[in-house]
C-alpha cells in the first residue's frame, strides 16, 4: 500500500505540475504581450536583455539548491528525520540568502553598469539595477518551494506561483502605464517575488507543520554539523547549476550578443519571435517529465522490452504533434506575429527570425526527450556535457552571424546549435538504452509535415491566410498520414488512450482516429 501510496502522489504532482507548467506559459505569453503592446519594440528590446540576466542570476543566487533541498527533505522524511528535514531547510535558505544579496549588490553597483557600457545603451542601466532586487525575494521562494516539493505539495508550488504571476502582471502594467516603460515593467516582476516570498512563508507556517513537525526542544545540531550538511547540499546542487546555466545559455547567449551588435528596436523584434518559437517545447517537455521516471523504472527493472516501448512511444507521440507545428509556424510564421502583436504590425519584422528558430525547436525537442531518457537511466551527466558544448557552440555561431545578418544570424545560430546538440544526445541514447529508433515513423511524419507546408505556402502569409492555413493544413497532414501508413495499430490503440484524457476535444480525436483507421 506504500508503494500504491508514493505512485499516486507522484502521479498527481506530476499532474498538478503539468496543468501549471501551461497555465504560467499561457500567463507569461499574456505578460509579454502587454510589454510589447505597452512598450513598443525599442523599449521592449531593452526589456528583452534584461530577461536573461534575470534568470542567470536568479540561478546563481539559487545556488541549485531547491532541487537539493527536495531530494533531502525527501529522504529525511522517509527516514522519519523530520529534525533534519526541517534543519535541511533552514540551512540551505540561510546559503541562499547570504547569495542572494551578494548577488543583487554585484548586479546592482558592479555588473549593471558594466554591461550597460559594453552595450552602449544607457537606457538599461535602471532596469539593469532592478534585476539586483529581485535575487533578495527569489531565494526564499525557491527554498519552500524545494520544501513543498520535498513532501509532495506541488500544489503549493502551484499557489505561489500564480501569486507571482498575477501581481508581475498587474503590477508591471500599472507601472508602465504611470510612465516607467522598462523600469516598471523590471518593477512589476520585483513585486511578484515580493508577494509570492509573503505567501511562501506564510504557507509554510500555516500548512506544512503536519508534514514538517516543529523543531524538537531536545534536537540539537552544531555549527560543525551544519557546515557539514551545507556542504552536502552545495555538492549536490553544483551539477544542477551548470546544467541549468548552460541550458539558460542555449536560449539566451544569441540575445545578449544582439546588444552590443544590434540597436534595441531589433531586439524586440527578436524578443517578440523568441516566446512564439518555443511553444512546441510544451509538448517535447511534458513528455520528457513523465519519461524520465518511466524509463528509470524500466532501467531498474531490468525489464528491455518495456523500456523499448517506453522509448519508441516518447519519439513517435511527440514529434507526431511537434514537427508539423513547428512547419506550420515558420510557414505562417508572418501571419502568427500579425495575430499575437496585432497592437503594432511593426513586430512582424520578427517573422523570418521566428521561421528559423522554431525549425530549431523541433531539434531541440528531439534533445530534450532523448536527454531525458538518458537522466532516467542514471546519466545526468551526458546531457550536461552536451549543453555545456552547444553553448560553445552558440556563441561561437552568435559572434560570427548576428553581426553579418542581424536578428536573423542569432536565430539561425540557436538553431544550428540545437541540431549539433541533437545528433549526438540522439545517437547516444539509443546506444545507452539498447533501443532501436523509429526512423520510418519519424520520416513519413516529416514527410507529411513538409507536404503540408509546401501546399501551404500558396496561402497569403498574412492573419487572414494563418487562419485558413490553421483550417485546412490539419487536413493536407491527416491525408499525408494515412497515405503514408503512418499510425500501426498498435499507435491508434495508444492515441486512444491519450484521447479519452482530451475532455471536449475527445469526440473530435476519436473521429479522427477512426478515419485513419478505416484508411490504414
Amino acid at each position: 500500500m506504500a508503494e500504491e501510496s508514493g505512485s499516486a502522489k507522484v502521479a498527481k504532482g506530476s499532474v498538478v505540475i503539468l496543468v501549471g507548467n501551461i497555465i504560467f506559459r499561457v500567463g507569461g505569453y499574456i505578460y509579454r504581450f502587454l510589454m510589447a503592446s505597452l512598450l513598443g519594440p525599442a523599449a521592449y528590446g531593452i526589456l528583452g536583455l534584461t530577461t536573461p540576466f534575470q534568470g542567470i542570476f536568479q540561478v546563481l543566487s539559487a545556488a541549485g539548491l531547491p532541487p537539493a533541498i527536495a531530494k533531502y527533505v525527501s529522504e529525511y522524511k522517509a527516514l522519519n528525520e523530520d529534525d533534519l528535514a526541517r534543519q535541511t531547510i533552514f540551512t540551505a535558505l540561510k546559503i541562499m540568502v547570504f547569495l542572494g544579496l551578494f548577488f543583487g549588490f554585484i548586479m546592482v553597483f558592479v555588473a549593471a553598469p558594466i554591461i550597460t557600457n559594453y552595450y552602449h545603451k544607457p537606457e538599461a542601466l535602471l532596469p539593469l539595477q532592478a534585476v539586483g532586487l529581485i535575487t533578495h525575494f527569489s531565494v526564499i521562494v525557491g527554498a519552500f518551494r524545494g520544501a513543498f516539493q520535498g513532501v509532495y505539495k506541488m500544489e503549493y508550488i502551484l499557489y505561489t506561483r500564480a501569486i507571482e504571476q498575477i501581481f508581475m502582471i498587474l503590477m508591471a502594467t500599472t507601472l508602465v502605464l504611470l510612465g516607467l516603460s522598462t523600469l516598471g515593467a523590471v518593477l512589476g516582476s520585483v513585486l511578484g517575488f515580493v508577494a509570492s516570498a509573503i505567501s511562501a512563508v506564510y504557507i509554510f507556517k500555516r500548512y506544512m507543520g503536519k508534514y514538517i513537525p516543529p523543531a524538537n526542544p531536545d534536537f540539537k545540531f552544531s555549527i560543525r554539523q551544519e557546515l557539514g550538511l551545507a556542504k552536502t547540499l552545495i555538492f549536490f546542487s553544483i551539477p544542477v547549476t551548470v546544467a541549468a546555466l548552460a541550458e539558460m545559455g542555449i536560449y539566451s547567449i544569441c540575445t545578449l550578443l544582439m546588444g552590443a551588435f544590434l540597436p534595441a528596436m531589433a531586439i524586440g523584434y527578436f524578443t517578440a519571435a523568441d516566446p512564439i518559437a518555443r511553444l512546441p517545447l510544451v509538448v517535447s517537455n511534458s513528455l520528457a517529465t513523465t519519461i524520465l521516471p518511466a524509463t528509470s523504472e524500466a532501467y531498474a527493472l531490468k525489464n528491455q522490452a518495456l523500456l523499448e516501448k517506453y522509448v519508441t512511444a516518447s519519439y513517435k507521440y511527440g514529434m507526431f504533434f511537434v514537427i508539423p507545428m513547428c512547419v506550420g509556424i515558420a510557414v505562417f510564421a508572418r501571419g502568427v506575429m500579425g495575430l499575437v502583436y496585432f497592437t503594432n504590425a511593426a513586430y512582424m519584422n520578427g517573422a523570418v527570425s521566428l521561421a528559423i528558430l522554431v525549425i530549431g525547436m523541433t531539434f531541440y525537442s528531439v534533445y530534450t526527450i532523448s536527454a531525458s531518457i538518458v537522466q532516467g537511466i542514471g546519466n545526468p551527466r551526458v546531457p550536461m556535457y552536451i549543453l555545456i558544448f552547444g553553448c560553445i557552440v552558440t556563441l561561437g555561431l552568435g559572434l560570427y552571424l548576428i553581426p553579418l545578418f542581424g536578428i536573423e544570424g542569432g536565430a539561425l545560430a540557436t538553431t544550428i546549435s540545437s541540431f549539433i546538440m541533437m545528433i549526438p544526445m540522439f545517437l547516444i541514447q539509443f546506444r545507452m538504452t539498447k533501443t532501436q529508433a523509429p526512423y520510418a515513423f519519424l520520416t513519413k511524419v516529416t514527410v507529411a509535415s513538409l507536404v503540408m507546408g509546401i501546399t501551404s505556402i500558396a496561402v497569403p502569409n498574412n492573419v487572414i491566410g494563418l487562419i485558413t492555413g490553421i483550417i485546412i493544413c490539419p487536413f493536407i497532414y491527416i491525408a499525408m498520414i494515412v497515405l503514408l501508413k503512418t499510425l500501426a495499430p498498435e499507435d491508434i490503440v495508444q492515441f486512444r488512450k491519450y484521447a479519452s484524457k482530451l475532455g471536449p476535444m475527445r469526440k473530435i480525436a476519436n473521429r479522427f482516429l477512426d478515419f485513419v483507421e478505416k484508411h490504414s
